[in-house]
């Protein structure tokens, strides 16, 4: 095993497997995709899949339930379940919105269309864009 100690696992993982054993992401392929699609960043720099993940990395992904912000505690190469994966990195992500507002938020009827320019524009200053 180079790269690594017997006792303390891997050096490295990549980092699609890492936020996917975590479960910020449904399965690997959806991981990938994210990454690939720029929703992953590692270090403040936009990350590739394949990209190392060491322990004290900073993650930054952008998931189906908001934005989190990991910094990674320790290393996993499986999916693991909730309880370990919340062990395994501390958690900076800033705080959900209120429910109110996210019911206030402005939707369109099914079926009506793409927005119009002026509704582009009210629907950026309602989220503070």
């Amino acid at each position: 095993m180079s790269g690594a100690t017997p006792d303390a696992g891997p050096a490295s993982v990549r980092l699609d497997a890492w936020v996917w054993s975590v479960r910020l992401f449904g399965s690997r392929s959806a991981a990938t995709t994210a990454c690939k699609g720029g929703h992953v960043h590692l270090g403040g720099k936009r990350a590739k899949p394949s990209q190392a993940v060491r322990v004290g990395d900073r993650i930054e992904a952008t998931t189906p339930g908001g934005v989190r912000i990991l910094v990674v505690k320790r290393l996993l190469t499986k999916r693991v379940g909730a309880s370990v994966a919340v062990e395994c990195y501390e958690d900076h992500s800033p705080e959900p919105a209120p429910r109110e507002v996210r019911l206030a938020m402005p939707r369109r009827e099914p079926g009506a269309g793409r927005p119009t320019k002026r509704e582009r524009r009210q629907m950026d200053q309602f989220k503070g864009r």
